[in-house]
């Protein structure tokens, strides 16, 4: 039985953030076991719910014990999980029946989703239980990458993968991406292995602007393209604030295409690409205006701290253009405010958090993108957000540790990486703020 210690640095204010740190007593035990957070000397910190300029205690946000111990096992299982090439795979669409995770070949979006999951976790490829796997997994995508023809959208030769038939046929180089932009900040210490890993990812963003089509989606629509279309829009966001080669008007573009799925003025959403599932297309349209509708909140705030405008003016494109921004920029902006603002509402409702009706790779992706818009956006409703959706989480892990889906993507591997994701946000507070500021 472990022993935990839990102790408070303190309460301290650095810009706009609130850290609680924890350790606890060590036990002798071997590298591979299943330690907890608790026990982890670096990058293994829960962090609270962040404040804006307030010490106020309702922004104090403690990770319960259930939920580390939650991660502490699924880690364990996605480690034994993964294949002596370094990756993982989530199987064949023809046999969604097969659970065994050696029984199928690795694939790089399922890869992509663990090495990220391990990577949120507190796993560096310094530090943490499963530094290893983490670098199997990294080498792995990097041969991927580099092997691929210029010419294709995709950079490997599985085809008929459970993830690409649900969410389309050029998932693959769109996770490798994010993840690829993820690890950098791990690789300064590695210099030619950041370069080759910044080559990677430029090759990545080539193909996936190569497969954009006209309106911002993605081509290889999947059972729910919108998903597909989503998760480039956040890994051309992503790899843009890393300083990598995107095409501003791709990313315009895929912006555009998530915020139409979604009219702010009769809360319908669209869903011809989303399988008729209004989860699917409202945590997209979440999360492309979240950066966007942070801009507003904070343009507006300090407008009114200034005295330009009354304390109750609404984000209007009126205000906007009173406060500085250009005609075109208003209407863009408070655009994506309401899209915003009305969305993440639809999108924590629960008879739309059922999704399809039973949980699915697919529902698991849309809890992760509606959680980290809120994070981007600094919305002071996440802790909400996340007591409910680690609830859910947690009810559902299986007694292995893993998670696998009831349709569609059913892979527990897939499944086990992206609920990793949603129950160790905190640990990536700063990182998904900083994206939404820069």
């Amino acid at each position: 039985m472990k022993h935990l210690k839990l102790w408070t640095m303190g309460l301290f204010l650095t810009g706009s953030f609130l850290v609680l740190a924890f350790t606890s007593q060590k036990e002798n035990k071997p590298e591979t076991d299943r330690r907890t957070h608790w026990e982890r000397p670096k990058g293994c910190v829960f962090r609270t719910l962040f404040g804006e300029e307030s010490s106020d205690s309702a922004f104090i946000y403690k990770t319960p014990e259930s939920v580390v111990a939650a991660v502490t096992n699924g880690e364990a299982w996605l480690a034994n999980a993964q294949q002596e090439n370094g990756g993982w795979g989530a199987g064949s669409h023809l046999r969604q029946q097969v659970m065994d995770p050696h029984a199928v070949p690795a694939d790089p979006a399922t890869t992509s989703m663990v090495a990220m999951a391990l990577l949120r976790s507190g796993n560096t490829l310094k530090s943490g239980p499963y530094s290893r796997q983490l670098e199997n997994a990294l080498n792995y995508l990097l041969r991927q990458v580099e092997s691929t023809p210029d010419n294709a959208t995709n950079i490997t030769s599985e085809t008929g993968t459970q993830i690409q038939t649900k969410l389309g046929g050029n998932i693959d180089v769109i996770l490798t991406a994010q993840f690829l932009t993820t690890i950098l900040d791990h690789l300064d210490d590695k210099p030619s292995l950041k370069e080759r890993t910044k080559r990677s990812l430029d090759i990545c963003i080539d193909k996936i602007q190569r497969a954009q089509n006209a309106d911002g989606s993605i081509r290889g629509d999947g059972w729910a393209g919108v998903l597909q279309s989503s998760l480039a829009n956040n890994a051309l966001e992503m790899a843009q604030a890393r300083g990598a080669k995107v095409d501003k008007d791709a990313l315009e573009r895929s912006r555009n295409f998530q915020k139409g799925n979604y009219n702010t003025k009769t809360g319908d959403v669209i869903t011809g690409r989303a399988a008729g599932v209004v989860l699917y297309s409202v945590s997209g349209s979440t999360r492309a205006s979240a950066k966007e509708a942070r801009r507003v909140k904070e343009a507006m705030d300090e407008a009114k701290r200034k005295g330009i405008l009354d304390d109750n003016a609404p984000a209007s494109a009126e205000n906007l253009q009173e406060i500085g921004f250009s005609e075109s920029e208003s209407e863009k902006y408070a655009t994506a405010y309401e899209v915003y603002q009305s969305a993440k509402v639809t999108a924590q409702r629960n008879d739309v958090m059922d999704g399809f009706g039973s949980n699915g790779g697919e529902e698991f992706l849309s809890y992760l993108q509606t959680g980290e818009s809120m994070v981007i956006n600094k919305d002071t409703e996440w802790k909400q957000w996340y007591d409910n959706i680690s609830g859910r989480m947690i009810k559902i892990q299986n007694e292995d540790g893993s998670w696998n889906g009831h349709h569609c993507i059913t892979s527990p591997v897939f499944c086990t990486a992206t609920s990793l994701l949603i129950l160790s946000i905190n640990n990536d507070i700063e990182k998904l703020t900083r994206l939404g500021k820069e």
